[in-house]
């Protein structure tokens, strides 16, 4: 596995440099932002597919010397204190950079700085300098849909594009964790902004891909089906 981490790596890097012109691109930068992302999703691809593959179970726990009952809990230990300075680092080049876009580092680099963003307590903070960034044509702007989805979410508001699902214990199951796309403001128009927004599936689509069925939930159904905050 740690192999194959190493071998995304290497993709990584190879394609970026490849789309960008050396005489346009601060190359510094971009390798700094190359080595922030594969720092982002270092143990995050472990997590992503860990609870269905017992030999990936087995194997982090004896390369880790942790009880499988406690590796999801101790692998997102380690990937939060990455997550915390990855963030100080992303702030710094915020200070001295604005936003590191298509321009300034290329394709894929610029959306870096996005995913540090999108896995920190500092969304609110630094929405408005990714919206930007997304008008300016330096960062997809389906990226910038799924940040402020994310947002509202996390504001206990409707989201707009249907990027973010939750998971809560039913009222009727307290000892059970259910997970479903959070509400989102006029439901119906969902896939056409979601289209116009550059995604190229559905809200159904996105949902089955995340693991749930999609349905159209208000706030208030919520609030009464589930355990929330």
């Amino acid at each position: 596995m740690e192999s194959f981490i190493r071998f995304l790596t290497v993709v990584w890097v190879v394609i970026s440099s490849i789309l960008v012109s050396t005489a346009q691109i601060n190359l510094p930068l971009k390798y700094q932002l190359d080595s922030i992302y594969v720092t982002d999703q270092k143990y995050r691809e472990y997590l992503s597919t860990i609870n269905d593959d017992p030999k990936l179970q087995d194997s982090l726990s004896a390369i880790y010397n942790v009880n499988k009952d406690n590796l999801v809990s101790f692998l997102w230990k380690r990937q939060n204190e990455i997550d915390s300075l990855n963030l100080q680092r992303v702030e710094a080049i915020f200070k001295q950079y604005g936003y590191p876009g298509k321009t300034l580092v290329g394709t894929p680099t610029n959306e870096s700085a996005w995913y540090v963003i999108q896995h920190s307590p500092a969304i609110k903070k630094y929405f408005p300098l990714i919206s930007k960034a997304g008008k300016q044509k330096e960062l997809p702007f389906s990226l910038v849909a799924m940040m402020q989805d994310r947002l509202l979410s996390q504001e206990d508001k409707p989201q707009i594009y249907g990027t973010q699902v939750l998971c809560y214990p039913p009222k009727k199951q307290p000892d059970h964790t259910e997970c479903f796309v959070w509400p989102i403001d006029k439901p119906e128009q969902v896939n056409k902004r979601r289209k116009e927004a550059g995604f190229s599936d559905t809200v159904e689509e996105n949902a089955k891909r995340l693991g749930v069925d999609y349905k159209v939930l208000s706030k208030a159904k919520v609030k009464e089906i589930y355990e929330t905050p």
